[in-house]
């Protein structure tokens, strides 16, 4: 698996699972400073290497009366001071091409949505902006189908690529995650991500918003750790219930705290047999 660098965070095979996470959407600046020093002493506590995540704006929304995010120029003011206080890379999505060279000024990753994965003006844009770029998977596309967008990206001369998975739509209202897709999306060298958060997400399915089963999120976290995967994606807000976006399936501190404790453990005991045995076993794609 090819190393991949966020700021200065190696990420790949060999080294430790990265942790991407916090609040979905900028709902305030007390509140993003809140979360991300809970998150910067749970990953110091479990010693991972750790990303901040929060969004600027959210195109993609249920309802044209959902919250969307305090926009563009004061977003970004709030990750690059959460950047500097803590000394931490962050990232963000970035919607149209537009928003590329202010969104790379600040954020280490550029993350570019799931329903917009296949864009190729914004994927090259992002590519083009000298920083680290991390496709979600979009719920519509088989993991196969992501080696040719993370071409496009490399094709511009940027290395730095990541691939995340969230879900593939399987009928209304409702996300699977196969667990073969990791291994499939990661065949080619790129690291992967796993996203435990919008992975129990129901697109849709609290009528004006979306829905979630948050309960799932620590079970498909143990399964993508012991499939392998080089870091978890975690939306964490300190009280779900009253946040602006997905409130179904965002965490607590303390719930990630739990989870990442677990996968952890077993992506140790994954690695401690990664030898013979492995070795043993076919890659994706040949037969026993």
């Amino acid at each position: 698996m090819a190393e991949v660098k966020v700021g200065s965070i190696p990420i790949g095979a060999e080294h430790p699972p990265v942790l991407i996470a916090g609040p979905d959407v900028i709902e305030s600046r007390e509140l993003v400073m809140e979360t991300c020093e809970a998150l910067v002493a749970l990953a110091a506590e479990c010693g991972v290497p750790f990303i901040l995540k929060s969004s600027y704006a959210k195109a993609n929304r249920s309802s044209g009366t959902s919250y969307a995010g305090p926009g563009l120029e004061a977003g970004l003011a709030v990750l690059a001071e959460a950047a500097e206080r803590f000394g931490i890379p962050v990232t963000t999505d970035v919607h149209e091409t537009g928003e590329i060279a202010p969104a790379a000024a600040v954020a280490d990753l550029l993350q570019i949505p799931a329903f917009l994965c296949r864009q190729t003006p914004l994927a090259l844009a992002a590519a083009r902006s000298g920083r680290a770029v991390n496709i979600k998977k979009g719920q519509f596309m088989a993991p196969a189908g992501m080696h040719a967008l993370v071409a496009k990206i490399t094709s511009a001369g940027n290395q730095n690529v990541l691939v995340t998975e969230r879900g593939t739509s399987f009928g209304y209202n409702n996300l699977v995650v196969d667990m073969r897709g990791l291994q499939e999306m990661a065949r080619h060298g790129t690291p992967v991500i796993f996203d435990l958060a919008h992975s129990t997400q129901l697109p849709g399915g609290a009528g004006e918003r979306s829905g979630g089963e948050r309960r799932y999120a620590a079970l498909l976290a143990r399964a993508a750790a012991g499939a392998g995967v080089a870091g978890f994606f975690a939306e964490v807000h300190p009280d779900p219930p009253t946040a602006l976006c997905d409130p179904d399936s965002q965490v607590t501190p303390d719930q990630l705290r739990a989870i990442l404790t677990q996968v952890l453990a077993i992506d140790a005991a994954r690695r401690s047999t990664a030898g013979d045995e492995a070795r043993a076993l076919p890659t994706p794609g040949e037969e026993f």
